[in-house]
């Protein structure tokens, strides 16, 4: 059985001449449909939502006709949209929080971490109705969620100069008390009462503010992945959205036999292997979730899609994302392809890259993927919001 997933992508909003960040999300949403863009905390952000599909094939398309879309609309007034976890040039703060009394709020409560809050990430669903099982399924695949993160890794700048890191978003994202590495729970109850003990606390204002790397959905019957940044590619998106949705499918048949091990030592560690990963992206050593211990990103990441064979196969994806996931160790991540063109050509060159890759122009590439492998076409969807209605649940909302 097909298994039906759905993305979130945030984009940044730059001027076309300068590559600098400006805060123009009001006026590139006129001019398009608020069912499927929308605003979000800051006015440089502008998010997507996809239709929901199940093939790898469809939400490949799906995400680039937005893109397009939003490309157009953005182009008209002078900008462009780019897909990225943090942009070469940005201010120190935007200064223009959306006009929305939630988002003001969280603007006067956390102060700078909300005034900084100049990053964009990808969040994938997987459709999972049973909440019990979906609040069990975060622990068992908790661990593998560095290694999502390493491959999205595409912020290695902030406000000007190389970080080290080759996701900084993550550790500007960490910085809220409700975001990081997820604790293990029974049941969704528990879950929920963790999430109340929270508000009550005035910790945060809403459920909508558990920014977890992993959470179920407060309003849809999914799992949502959140740990990743914005990719400038496409394609990284689907590869993400298919290991995420064997992870979870995968972890969903452990459970249901009762042979998935009860969590004994919780996921402390995880907070280091999160860094880990942000710090090295795929070029570097990654944490290997099954032995802890450090080890090249190309064989943590080679070894957890061993691992999840079996279900990729089932989905159909198998050679898919196989072919994905090694275009990927071989070009790099976005991080390292934004830091060879800075050292060539400067930061300035580095807009130019992200608002090439993210309008989906790979110059002198190869071909995508999805245009030399056969993807299964499962024909029009059956069941849940047709594709285009998207997923209407967004950051903070």
């Amino acid at each position: 059985m097909s298994v039906r997933i759905g993305v979130e992508e945030e984009f940044h909003l730059l001027e076309v001449n300068s590559g600098l960040l400006v805060p123009r999300a009001d006026a590139v949403l006129r001019r398009l449909p608020r069912e499927t863009f929308t605003s979000e905390l800051h006015q440089s952000t502008v998010e997507s939502n996809s239709g929901v599909h199940t093939s790898l094939h469809d939400l490949f398309a799906d995400l680039s006709r937005t893109r397009r879309r939003l490309d157009a609309a953005a182009g008209s007034l002078g900008l462009a949209a780019v897909a990225a976890g943090t942009v070469p040039l940005a201010p120190a703060s935007s200064g223009h929080p959306t006009a929305d009394a939630r988002y003001r709020h969280m603007v006067d409560e956390y102060r700078q971490v909300a005034d900084e809050q100049l990053i964009c990430g990808a969040q994938i669903h997987v459709d999972l109705a049973d909440r019990d099982l979906a609040v069990r399924v975060m622990c068992a695949v908790s661990p593998w969620l560095p290694v999502l993160l390493a491959l999205s890794a595409s912020s290695p700048f902030w406000q000007g100069s190389d970080t080290g890191y080759a996701s900084w978003r993550t550790m500007l994202w960490q910085r809220w008390p409700t975001a990081g590495p997820i604790g293990c729970f029974p049941n969704a109850s528990a879950y929920d009462e963790a999430v109340r003990d929270l508000v009550r606390a005035g910790i945060i204002s809403d459920s909508g503010m558990i920014y977890y790397d992993i959470r179920p959905s407060a309003h849809l019957p999914t799992l949502e992945l959140r740990i990743c940044d914005a990719c400038p590619r496409a394609e990284t998106v689907v590869l993400l959205a298919g290991l995420f949705r064997a992870l979870v499918t995968e972890a969903c048949e452990r459970l249901r036999a009762d042979d998935a091990p009860t969590c004994q030592s919780g996921h402390e560690w995880l907070r280091g292997a999160t860094w880990r990963a942000a710090r090295s992206g795929i070029e570097g050593t990654l944490v290997d979730p099954e032995t802890r211990e450090e080890a090249p990103a190309p064989q943590v990441v080679r070894a957890m899609l061993a691992r999840l064979r079996p279900a990729l196969e089932a989905q159909g994806d198998w050679q898919t994302v196989t072919e994905l996931t090694e275009e990927a160790l071989a070009e790099g991540s976005a991080a390292e392809r934004l830091r060879r063109t800075a050292r060539k050509e400067g930061l300035p060159a580095c807009a130019e890259l992200l608002i090439a890759e993210t309008r989906g122009d790979r110059g002198n590439r190869a071909p995508l993927p999805f245009g030399s492998v056969s993807l299964p076409h499962r024909g029009p969807e059956t069941a849940g919001p047709p594709p285009g209605t998207g997923i209407p649940e967004v950051i903070g909302r």
